[in-house]
């Protein structure tokens, strides 16, 4: 049986938010500024909107990372929660690589995951809370 050796060049974690999961792997080499690939995709390419954009650099602003390889795979949810998860997951991974951060990232909010699900639908409701509209007659 063969040993599956695990690639130490990479430092993992995993981001969630609602049905969104992200895997983050911050690659250890000598980038020159940004690169943030998300599912073989441009992270400007694969989220349009600036304010995406900006939730998912927050991290790396907050302790001034500019020169920083990241690539990730998400999956599930939409895209806000898509964004929450990669922010989530990024600020985990950081962490792994220096404690001292955690200070900064929690007074942000951003090593709490947001737990909130959209809630199960009941049987004789309409969705999860709404009753059919009631008559008298």
């Amino acid at each position: 049986m063969a040993v599956k050796k695990e690639n130490k060049d990479y430092i993992p974690a995993v981001g969630k938010r609602k049905r969104a999961i992200a895997r983050i792997r911050i690659i250890k080499d000598n980038a020159k500024g940004v690169k943030i690939t998300i599912n073989d995709k441009d992270y400007k390419e694969y989220l349009p909107y600036f304010q995406w954009q900006e939730l998912v650099l927050k991290p790396l602003k907050l302790v001034g990372r500019d020169n920083i390889t990241i690539t990730i795979k998400v999956e599930g949810g939409g895209f806000k929660g898509q964004v929450d998860a990669i922010k989530h997951g990024i600020a985990k991974a950081l962490l792994k690589t220096d404690e001292d951060l955690r200070a900064t990232f929690k007074k942000e909010g951003l090593l709490t995951r947001d737990a909130r699900k959209k809630e199960r639908k009941k049987p004789g409701l309409k969705k999860a809370r709404r009753a059919p509209q009631w008559s008298k007659r």
